[in-house]
């Protein structure tokens, strides 16, 4: 029989699987999560091409995740509002659209510190 410390590792084990199936299963089924992965790669190649500092490589992970969060945040809601209402609602368009317009601020938000880190690097060289 498992210990009170057992069964509180236990369930904290089975929230990382749930989180590990939720990233699967995102990457799997949302083409702009396969879009983001390439980009990640690439970026995170250049950085290691051209050697960047640590501050540059803190902010590149900040901007990634940031990517990440904001889409997988944007794929919930849309899953939510398809749910919710099924037909065409102008109202579920507009959350649909904030949602939307905020992976793009983000994206472009990592666009440029990663023109900020990387452009630097490459004439510099």
């Amino acid at each position: 029989m498992l210990n009170k410390t057992g069964i509180y590792f236990k369930r904290r084990m089975h929230s990382f699987q749930y989180a590990i199936n939720c990233l699967k299963e995102f990457i799997s089924g949302e083409y702009h999560a396969r879009i983001h992965i390439l980009l990640m790669f690439a970026a995170i190649a250049f950085g290691l091409l051209l050697k960047i500092n640590n501050t540059e490589w803190l902010m590149l992970i900040v901007v990634i995740s940031m990517v990440f969060i904001s889409e997988m945040i944007n794929t919930s809601i849309e899953k939510i509002c398809n749910y919710i209402q099924p037909e065409i609602h102008p109202d579920i368009k507009i959350i649909k659209d904030i949602s939307a317009g905020a992976v793009m601020i983000a994206s472009l938000g990592a666009l440029i510190i990663g023109c900020i880190i990387f452009l630097p690097n490459i004439i510099n060289r």
